[in-house]
């Protein structure tokens, strides 16, 4: 990482997710949300390929974008299921990930081997997250395609928990 700076164009994109997430709930036309979400997939493609392009890594960065995908995703699914396009537990299963990978944190910061470990985006958790943008129109245009598209989400979320659980294990193994 080089920069620590918050003022680069691939953070600005990061940053944008947020003001995305925000309108989503206030926009009720389908087509609109659709673009929306269309954007956020966009700005989360868009942010890394710079990032790499123009040598512009930060540890800001680094927190930034997903925290802004987190923020976004939680939103989104949030104002589904309070449309009752969603059900509550297909609602928890899209967030399975996300809310295993808060829990795993909390305990690996108290674990003393697991102290000084870092946390590195991983393919696993990559591929996740963009099944949940793809999942999120998939839903916008079919209640029906919810089933579906939350059970891929949870497969993969399933995967993910497994796969950085295993790296956190290594990573304790050589402490």
């Amino acid at each position: 990482m080089e920069r620590d700076s918050l003022a680069t164009l691939p953070n600005a994109i990061s940053l944008s997710r947020l003001f995305l997430a925000a309108l989503f709930p206030a926009v009720h036309q389908h087509d609109i949300r659709l673009l929306i979400l269309a954007a956020a997939g966009l700005t989360d493609f868009l942010d890394g390929w710079l990032a790499r392009r123009r040598h512009q890594f930060s540890r800001v960065g680094a927190l930034i974008d997903p925290f802004a995908d987190r923020i976004f995703v939680f939103v989104a699914i949030c104002t589904l299921l309070l449309e009752g396009e969603v059900t509550t537990l297909q609602y928890f299963v899209f967030l399975l990930r996300d809310i295993a990978t808060a829990g795993a944190f909390v305990i690996a910061k108290s674990v003393r081997s697991l102290k000084h470990a870092t946390f590195k985006a991983r393919f696993s958790g990559k591929l996740a997250t963009v099944l949940q943008l793809c999942a999120l129109p998939a839903i916008v245009i079919d209640e029906q395609a919810a089933s579906w598209a939350v059970g891929v989400v949870g497969a993969v979320s399933v995967y993910s928990i497994a796969d950085y659980t295993i790296a956190l294990w290594h990573v304790r193994e050589r402490a």
